[in-house]
């Protein structure tokens, strides 16, 4: 699965070390959960989705529709 949260992120010019801090987690973790080398909790992705304004499908990569 591919993840959109890096994308997003960029797309919004925020820094890792924001999205970490509104996640509550550590900077390297959110690296990871970038890279695909954690999996992400589905709080996180719902923390996320919030904060991307779009939908959990989206982030996971289910739809196009943001």
């Amino acid at each position: 699965m591919t993840l959109r949260i890096r994308d997003l992120r960029e797309d919004n010019d925020f820094t890792q070390k924001y999205v970490s801090e509104y996640l509550m987690c550590d900077q390297s973790l959110y690296s990871k959960y970038e890279r695909g080398e954690r999996q992400l909790p589905l709080e996180h992705a719902v923390k996320l989705a919030e904060l991307y304004k779009t939908s959990l499908d989206y982030i996971v990569g289910l739809t196009d529709k943001r």
